[in-house]
């Protein structure tokens, strides 16, 4: 342990050296900002792939059609007004094939325009559904794309989307980004499936025309930081900044040395310390700092591998769940300040129902379900079943995340306390999300944080049409590939139903169901640290899925 620590010691100085050399020049430059976030993106398409620290970073380089203020209010991004039925752009219709539908018309702001100066128009929006429909692009969201059944054009800015069913969240399109037709379709067209490793967004990031925000790419080395400048063709208001320049650092005790050392000003909450290391900065540091605390709808779990044969059993399921005091992992690493979470919807949700199946915390009942499950041979403290197979998990996570990593060696031990093996593996954020959570590598469990949106569907996480599979080339979030005919039925019912009050029984069958059968492990409700510098005025941490980035430019610096 003592030689692990030295060889901490000497490798912080390092990564401190090496990020100086690139701060040099913007240290002293009252115009330039300089973010510190713990991962970098797997990679810079919007619309492929879900990751925290590609939707923070791109939130200064692009919009989505619509988003989530901090206020959790609906608002146009990429568009002029937000539709809806009461102002008449949103009209009930039957589908050709008489089904209950939805048409929704949206304007582009008329001086919106890429960063190398083409108009944004309605060619780029047919491009942009296009590319999520198809069956082999990787489009996260592919849901979203594949109920829009037409689009009408009726100019260069104006289009209707025909939906195929009636929802509540029939204007929301916080997951689309509206893509450049004028760059990305040759690659596209010439090979859908190899669409997403082919990209621009990867291969030359740093194209003007990829982006439409107030920043755009002008360096990016990956592992280590990018670099944006002011967009030229920015619509909206100026930003303050002249560069913003956002680093990875992914172990959070040299994130910390380098804000100290001034090689960055600020820490992202998004992506940033975990509550327990905010709280102990705040205490020395909190003189030199603004250290706020922003609690919402980050949601810490881990992912269960519903494939493997030892977690197919519901049994062990559970066990897993009585054998683990979130109550005291919260009161004694986050100060109590993190609730322990019952389900994957959040108390601040009002979607959120006190009538979930509550696991609280018996080792005696995890003792007995695993004996009931076959695993009662106990050597050397470590169960078996009577074919000599021990009861052995791989959990899986981002590497260098201090309290993450140290939460996994806590549930090793009280796992171990039951008579379960954990074997902790952990990988870079990149390859983690960029493959293992992706693709299901994982072979048993993968613990990270979900962030959602208000009252937002679970479609992609525990629809069984949204596993990622290589027919469907990985598209999907429902990596523990839960898949249940009921569940199905309420996801599709509690979109359906426009009326709020009647929604609120439905999404309680779901919570009933996702505690009973548990595909995942809930843990916590993650409180964001946002470590800002007493100078930045107008961050506003929005407690959801849609990062404070979105609105940089009302960001500023007063003295």
């Amino acid at each position: 342990m003592a030689r692990w620590n030295l060889l901490l010691v000497r490798a912080i100085p390092t990564l401190i050296v090496a990020f100086s050399l690139v701060s040099q020049a913007y240290a002293q430059d009252p115009k330039t900002l300089q973010i510190g976030i713990t991962q970098y993106p797997a990679n810079l398409h919007p619309n492929i792939e879900s990751m925290v620290a590609k939707s923070y970073t791109l939130g200064f380089v692009q919009r989505p059609i619509t988003a989530f203020d901090a206020a959790w209010k609906l608002v146009c991004l990429e568009c002029e007004t937000l539709p809806t039925i009461e102002n008449g752009m949103a009209i009930l219709e039957k589908t050709p094939e008489g089904a209950d539908g939805i048409a929704v018309t949206f304007s582009i702001p008329k001086d919106a325009f890429w960063g190398d100066g083409t108009p944004i128009t309605t060619s780029d929006v047919e491009f942009t559904f296009e590319v999520g429909k198809h069956p082999l692009s990787g489009t996260t969201a592919i849901e979203t794309y594949r109920r829009i059944y037409r689009i009408d054009v009726h100019d260069d800015k104006r289009f209707t989307l025909h939906q195929d069913r009636r929802t509540f969240n029939y204007n929301q399109f916080n997951a689309v980004t509206i893509l450049p037709d004028h760059l990305e379709r040759p690659i596209f067209e010439k090979q859908p499936a190899e669409y997403k490793n082919r990209t621009l967004y990867d291969s030359d990031s740093t194209n003007p025309g990829l982006y439409s925000g107030p920043y755009r790419i002008v360096e990016a080395v990956r592992g280590s930081f990018i670099l944006l400048e002011r967009n030229v063709y920015w619509r909206g208001k100026k930003p303050y900044f002249d560069k913003i320049i956002i680093r990875s650092i992914e172990n959070t005790s040299a994130m910390e040395a380098n804000l100290l050392s001034g090689n960055i000003d600020m820490i992202a909450g998004e992506l940033g310390l975990q509550l327990d290391q905010g709280i102990a900065f705040e205490k020395r540091h909190g003189d030199r700092f603004n250290v706020i605390y922003k609690s919402g709808l980050h949601y810490e779990h881990i992912d269960l591998n519903l494939q493997n044969p030892i977690l197919a059993d519901l049994r062990v399921r559970q066990a897993l769940l009585y054998g683990i005091d979130r109550a005291t992992i919260s009161d004694q690493l986050f100060h109590g300040r993190q609730p322990v979470a019952n389900s994957m919807i959040s108390p601040h949700d009002r979607t959120y129902t006190k009538q979930p199946i509550i696991y609280a915390y018996n080792p005696e009942k995890a003792a007995s379900l695993l004996d009931e499950a076959g695993w009662s041979i106990l050597r050397k403290g470590i169960r078996h079943n009577d074919q000599g197979q021990s009861l052995r998990l791989e959990l899986m996570s981002t590497a260098g995340d201090k309290t993450r990593e140290l939460v996994q060696q806590v549930l090793q031990s009280q796992l171990r306390q039951i008579g379960v093996d954990i074997r902790i593996k952990n990988e870079a954020p990149r390859v983690f999300f960029g493959q293992t959570t992706r693709e299901r590598k994982f072979t048993a469990m993968a613990m990270y944080a979900w962030v959602s949106s208000p009252e937002l569907v679970p479609r992609t996480t525990l629809h069984s049409t949204q596993i990622p599979v290589p027919e469907n080339n990985f598209s999907g979030q429902n990596y523990s590939t839960i898949s249940i005919p009921e569940l199905d039925n309420l996801i599709d019912q509690v979109e359906s139903e426009l009326d709020p009050d009647k929604r609120l029984p439905l999404w309680e069958k779901i919570q009933q169901i996702y505690t009973r059968e548990i595909p995942v492990i809930p843990l916590f409700f993650r409180a964001n640290t946002y470590i800002l510098p007493k100078w930045l005025h107008g961050l506003e941490p929005t407690g959801h899925l849609d990062p404070s980035t979105l609105w940089v430019e009302n960001w500023s610096r007063v003295q």
